[in-house]
Order: C-alpha cells, then structure tokens, then sequence
C-alpha cells in the first residue's frame, strides 16, 4: 500500500499541465486550460485542466481526476504504475520501493534496467534499418496487404539470417559486459555446452531471419519481440523469453497502439496473433491486441477491462479454439461486474480474422463482433455440451461443471443470471444451485432466497448540505471552524444527510498542513461516499471561489443547516405538549427554539 501521505507529496509536487499537456493540445481560456478531450471524439474542446485544483474534467463525456487519474486513463496503467511514472517525473522514490531495498542494490538495480531498455531500443532500430535491405521480407509484408505506413506504426523490422547479426550495433559478443544486457534482455542465446577457444560459452542471436513485432508496455517503451517465420518454418512465432522488463502473462500486443481505437469504438478486441493485430489495424480495426504466446490470464483480463468496458475474444471455430476460448472464460470470471460486457466471437475453421475481413469484408466482421456470443450463455454451453440433460445424471454433471466457475465469479447480478438460467436448465431452483455450489457461507440459509437484512438508504445530500461538501473539498481547513456543538448537531445521526458530511468532516480533519483539491479529491475517491464526492467535485471544477467568500458562505450554510437539528427537537417537544406531557423547562425551551429556527432559517 502505498502511504496517502505520498500521494499528496507528489500530486503537490507534480503540474497537472504539464502531464496532460505530453497527450493533448492546451491552450489558456481564463483560469484554466481547454482542449479536445483525449477519452471521446469531439469538434469543440469540452476538456479543462484546472492549474489551481490539479486537475481535469471533460464537460462533455464526464471523465475526470488527478494526475494520477489522467495516466491510468490514458495509458492504462494500473495505480501503482501510473504513481511510479509521476514520482519519477520529480525525482521521487515510492515508498514501497524505496523501503525495500538498501540504496546501492537499489542503484544496481535502476542500472541494468537501464542497460536493459537501452538494448531493446537499439535492437528495435537495427530490425527497422534491416527491413529497409530485406526484399523478401518487404514482399512477404506486402503480400500480408501491410503498406509501410502501417508498418511504420507497429515498428515492424526483420533479423537478418545471421547468427552474430547484433554485433554490428553492440560490438562482439565475447565482451562479458556487451554480452550480459542482450543475454539478460533475451536477444542473444548463451550456450550452455558449445564454447569459444578461450573457454567462453558461445552467443548467437536469438531472431533470425523473421519478421520483428516490437512488443510495448503502456508507455511505448519496447520490453521485448515476437518473431515471425516467412515460410513453413517451426515455430512460427518466436518469443523473447521472460526478462527483468517482459513477462508474457502480463501484456498484450498492440495494446499502446490501440488505446486510442479503443476509446473511439468503446470495446477491445482480442486475437490470437501478432499478425492478426497489424492486419486488422490495417483494414480498419485498429482496436486489436493479442496475448503474447500464451493462454490468456486473469492479469490480461484486468488489463483489457482498465481500457474498455466491453471486451470481443476471437478465436478460430475449430477445437483448439474452443479449448482457449475456454481458458480465457476462466480468467474473465474473477473480474466480471455488472457494468463490463465479455463476448467470444468464434469464426469459421477456415479463417482467422485477417483472411474473414479480406474475404467476406469490414461490414460482415463488424456484424460478427455484434453478434458475438455473450460470456453467460458460452459459459452454459461449456458445462453442458455433450450432455444429456434429458438424464438426471446429465443435469447433475452440468452443475457439477459449474460449480467451480460459479465459485470463481464475484457475487454480482451476473452471476444470479446465470444461476437462474443453470436452474432452469437441470430442473432446479436458484436456491438449490447455490447450495449445491456453495455459494452461501450460512448453511441455514441455504436452500431458499433469503431476504437481506433490511438496510438504511444512503441518502444524497440535501442542496445546502451538497454545498457545504463542495466548500469543504475546496477548502478542508473549512471544517476547523465547527465547534463541538455544532459538529454534534450537524452529524446528528438522526439526520438524513449526516452520513456523507460526517465522514468528509473527519477526512478534513486528517489532513496536516496545506493540501492541493487533486490530492484530497483522490483520498476521497478511494472512500464508500465516491459517488457522491464525484457530484460535489464537478460542481466544484465549474467555479473558482477564493477561500474568503468561500469560508463566508460555509459560515452561512453551517448555520442554516443546524436550524434541522433544532426542528427535530421542537417536534418533539410539541408533541410532549400536545399529550400533556412536557414540564415548564420543556416548554421554555420550545419558545426558545420557535424562535432560534427562525432566526437561522433567514440568515445566509
């Protein structure tokens, strides 16, 4: 875990600016900075960078954050990564990084990641100079129906056939300090039994004579290839093997040329080969990526679902399709919700999707991801192909099937669907199918729907009180201005819209010294009440109040708002008055609070 106190160093530290400016066209308008919003396609800039608050917010699609918010948005990178990008922009260490290691392993470390990412580019150069000479290769592309613009994009290149062919960017290979970064980086293959004269083990290239995909993590540096053979060579795509930078579980080709596409059409499109990705790009889907040689995980998962809510796995129609397609389901289950859509398109056994598009057109594929088999009904298929269910013995091994990937999926309106349709499908009740599944931690609740306990709305705050959050999240020295009565009637319990305002009160009173609006928007963000504090935030980003008329008017709605509070116990005692009940002290305290509530209601 990453302390909040970091955060809120570095978001002080970073300029909101100066990290979305690297993505996107600013220009000055008054306070703020304008422009075309990189998350939808629009003609008139609705996307605002606040220099004072740290942060952004598009009035047109809705999506908003910090620095931190922007990367993660943008690059698809997960917190973590995004926090490590913007600590190293400024010099900063992450904690959880710097705690674990001593300073010079540290620096040994930040070093041969260094001589690592320097091979790779390198590398990646010389393959492009390579293709340029390369005729065959140039043809074999072209044959593909790849242009050079499209090659370009993908930085495509070719080894040549040649067991020493990095030497002439590097220098030789029997330099132990040139070898070890190509050897560790995987371009070069150290023998462990053939050696040299003077003892040494033999080094050779890895890649020769293939086309080379550069493969980039979301920030588009190259952390490793994939090379692909011209002819009926084996295998036909090679690998680097997993590095210090790459790990094939992880990422996904094509992702950092995708991002945009993705965006643009609202879902991802998932393939089984490097070709299939640039091919595809090159016929119009440019929003294609594909796993790295390797079945796909739930690492993978969570990846496509940070850059789309709507996920297309296609696979080829024959058994070895269906067999990934499969593994795919189970990565998918743990990180299924009910606002994320996974869909499996299977093609005919002749085609891939470069071949479909070429064949049947860009209109037919498009019709083929629409109508892409929805992740609910390929997981009913899969537990109950080849079997009777006309048999007990067929229904019980249908659920017997489900029974671990129902454990896998989270408890969400998906699941009940799918339990309902399993149901109905082996003759049962929903109930039973949890039982039988163990999908209820309570045994006596098994075996029937139990109502949940009955819960207290959470309510949305009142128009005043909407209005002290805003002031508060601009300003949270603000809430030091609440004595102890005041806080004990403001956060009276028994107030509706007490909840929200009495955990933003105590994240107020959290913070020491001065704290920038992005900063303690993204503590916020990370609390049960985000979606309330997301309304109040967008409110916020449409003014600028200076902290003087802000503190007037928090005085002023803090005054009123008390007035409830008041009106609650007045009730109260009118009622005590009307049975008969209420002794002199109580009724001197109603004239009292009669005229009190007045008093309030007509200030602010």
């Amino acid at each position: 875990m990453i302390p909040q106190s970091f955060i809120q160093d570095l978001l002080n530290r970073v300029d909101i600016v100066d990290v979305v400016g690297k993505y996107v066209q600013l220009k000055k308008g008054g306070a703020n900075f304008m422009g075309l919003c990189p998350f939808h396609n629009e003609k008139s800039p609705s996307f605002t960078v606040s220099p004072t608050k740290q942060f952004y917010h598009c009035f047109g699609c809705g999506a908003h954050g910090s620095a931190i918010g922007f990367l993660m948005e943008y690059s698809g990178q997960s917190y973590p990564e995004a926090v490590r990008e913007l600590a190293q922009s400024v010099g900063m260490s992450v904690p959880e990084e710097r705690d674990r290691l001593p300073p010079g392993q540290r620096a040994e470390q930040q070093a041969r990641s260094v001589a690592l990412s320097d091979a790779m580019t390198r590398a990646t150069e010389f393959y492009r100079r390579q293709l340029r000479g390369a005729p065959q290769a140039i043809q074999y592309l072209k044959g593909r129906g790849l242009t050079g613009e499209i090659a370009a994009q993908f930085g495509l290149g070719y080894a040549p056939d040649d067991w020493q062919g990095l030497e002439s960017v590097f220098g030789s290979y029997r330099d132990d300090v040139i070898a070890a970064p190509l050897v560790e980086a995987g371009l070069l293959i150290e023998s462990s039994e053939k050696r040299d004269a003077d003892g040494k083990p033999r080094r050779y290239d890895r890649f020769r004579d293939r086309i080379m995909f550069p493969i980039r993590n979301t920030k588009g540096a190259v952390i490793g290839f994939g090379g692909r053979v011209m002819g009926q060579g084996e295998p036909k795509y090679l690998n680097s093997p997993e590095t210090p930078l790459f790990s094939k579980g992880t990422e996904l080709y094509g992702l950092f040329e995708a991002r945009h596409a993705i965006r643009e059409t609202g879902y991802v499109l998932v393939v089984e080969g490097y070709m299939d990705v640039v091919a595809l790009a090159q016929l119009g889907f440019a929003n294609a990526v594909a796993t790295l040689g390797t079945a796909c995980t739930p690492v993978h998962v969570q990846k496509l679902l940070r850059q789309a809510d709507s996920v297309v796995f296609s696979f080829d129609g024959d058994a070895a399709g269906r067999r990934a397609a499969r593994r795919a389901l189970e990565a998918c289950l743990p990180h299924l919700a009910d606002n994320k859509a996974i869909r499996f398109l299977f093609l005919p056994a002749e085609h891939d999707p470069d071949s479909y598009v070429r064949e049947e057109g860009t209109e037919a594929f498009a019709a083929q991801v629409r109508d892409a088999m929805p992740l609910s009904r390929f997981l009913l298929q899969a537990v109950t192909e080849e079997l009777d269910m006309r048999q007990p013995e067929g229904r019980a091994r249908a659920q017997y099937e489900a029974k671990p990937l129902l454990q896998a999926m989270p408890a969400c309106g998906l699941r009940l669907q799918i339990i309902r349709e399993l149901a109905d499908a082996t003759g049962t009740t929903p109930a039973e199918i949890e039982a039988i599944c163990g999908l209820r931690s309570d045994p006596a609740r098994a075996g029937r729907f139990a109502q949940p306990r009955p819960r207290a709305k959470r309510q949305a705050p009142t128009g005043l009180e909407q209005r002290v959050l805003q002031l508060l999240m601009c300003y949270p020295s603000l809430a030091a201005r609440l004595d102890e009565d005041s806080r004990a009637l403001l956060l009276d319990p028994e107030g509706a819209d007490a909840e929200v305002l009495a955990h933003l009160v105590a994240a107020c009173d959290e913070v020491e010294g001065q704290v920038n609006f992005a900063a303690f928007s993204e503590h916020l963000a990370q609390s049960p009440y985000a979606e309330m504090y997301a309304a109040a935030r967008t409110a916020v980003l449409r003014e600028e109040i200076e902290e003087e008329p802000a503190t007037q008017e928090f005085d002023a709605a803090v005054t009123k708002l008390l007035a409830e509070p008041l009106s609650r116990e007045l009730e109260r005692l009118q009622a005590a008055v009307i049975a008969g009940t209420a002794d002199e002290d109580g009724k001197q305290r109603m004239r009292w609070l009669v005229g009190e509530i007045h008093r309030r209601r007509r200030l602010g």
